[in-house]
């Protein structure tokens, strides 16, 4: 493996005309520092956030693809009330895939870099949907013996947002949860994490198919809101756990003001004296994903109440390197009990150019999640 110098790579632009391209490129992948290991990737998720970065604001319905096999390329329209958010990003080509596993197959001098040699790792840090990665050895997560990649591609960005959001509950003073979206992949990790430790989570889903799932796996509090008794149904599980603190993935609609409401109702229920001015009980919510791009709507209930944006890179910043390499102690622990993940579908480089498979991953459709693997024939 030490004549390797290029690979296929996937790579993202949005052009000033208004228009997405993905295509493939063969780029050179050049000689590991003394502290760097070169990783074939043999497995990497699709996440809603790398979808962020893939399609960014174009339609997927517009998709169409050009050329075949490795020269293909897609384009799609972004419309132009979605430029100005892309402003940042325009005529520029990006690499795409937030994280990924795979097989260490060359190491620089370092004794660091040397001891990984051959070793099954998973890593984050972008341009992961590629055939091979250049990367600082101390960044990669060695997975236990026995561990494939695909075990390990999704280590990252589900199981540490959800210990995340368990985290963060802890050092803000709440309780309990609220969790939107709540059958996906990371709201599966989530449940388990809160069975575990004691955690009271009020789950939202979308329908009797999600909330069979859930129920299946031993949530308690699940709340169909699609269900003409969806608020009722909520606020009867806010009283029940007295959860003040709610993490959504929707991004936007009225759902988030829903959460905020029923909390107030709840808390209210719970004072002892009247108050014009509502309860005191502060109530908080984190949106931390988009799977829903409309505007947020809501109207406020009470006055002690928070909004905001929850992002996993920044808060494991916030929490320093020890708490952080705790959580990761965790995931590599629990990595086929709690942390394990499901996939739809594996995919190829290739694969992912293919209008029926964009399309399937464009809906960030909850509990769908795809698998590309770089290395596999496409």
């Amino acid at each position: 493996m030490t004549d390797i110098t290029s690979g296929l790579e996937l790579r993202s632009l949005i052009k000033s005309s208004g228009e997405l391209e993905i295509s493939l490129q063969q780029v050179a992948i050049p000689a590991p520092g003394p502290d760097e290991v070169v990783v074939r990737i043999e497995a990497a998720p699709i996440n809603p956030s790398d979808l962020g970065l893939l399609l960014g604001a174009a339609d997927p319905a517009s998709a169409k693809i050009s050329g075949s096999g490795v020269s293909s390329v897609v384009s799609a329209t972004v419309p132009q009330a979605n430029m100005k958010a892309m402003g940042g990003r325009l005529d520029e080509s990006m690499a795409v895939g937030n994280e990924g596993a795979g097989t260490v197959v060359k190491a620089g001098s370092s004794e660091a870099a040397q001891a990984l040699l051959g070793k099954t790792v998973a890593i984050i840090g972008g341009a992961m949907y590629a055939q091979y990665r250049v990367i600082k050895a101390k960044e990669c997560l060695p997975l236990p013996e026995g561990t494939t990649a695909t075990e390990g591609a999704s280590c990252f960005v589900n199981p540490l947002t959800s210990l995340g959001m368990v985290e963060t509950m802890k050092r803000e003073g709440h309780t309990a949860l609220v969790h939107t979206a709540a059958a996906s992949n990371l709201g599966q990790m989530l449940n388990k994490i809160c069975q575990k430790d004691g955690i009271d989570l009020v789950n939202i889903v979308r329908s009797e198919e999600q909330e069979k799932l859930l129920r299946g796996i031993g949530a308690k509090y699940v709340c169909n809101s699609t269900s003409p008794s969806f608020m009722e149904d909520l606020t009867a599980a806010l009283i029940a756990t007295n959860a003040t603190l709610a993490f959504d993935a929707t991004g936007g609609g009225k759902l988030q003001g829903q959460i905020l409401q029923a909390m107030e109702v709840a808390a209210v229920k719970a004072m002892k004296v009247y108050s014009r001015y509502g309860s005191t009980t502060h109530k908080q919510v984190y949106v931390y994903g988009r799977l829903d791009l409309r505007p947020i709507e809501f109207v406020p209930a009470g006055m002690a109440w928070g909004m905001g944006g929850w992002l996993l890179f920044p808060f494991l910043q916030k929490i320093g390197a020890a708490d952080a390499a705790r959580l990761r102690a965790r995931v590599v622990a629990e990595l086929k009990t709690t942390f394990a993940s499901h996939y739809t579908k594996v995919i190829s480089l290739e694969g992912v150019l293919q209008l029926d498979n964009l399309r399937a991953y464009a809906k960030r459709a909850t509990g769908e999640k795809y698998l590309i693997n770089p290395n596999m024939p496409g």
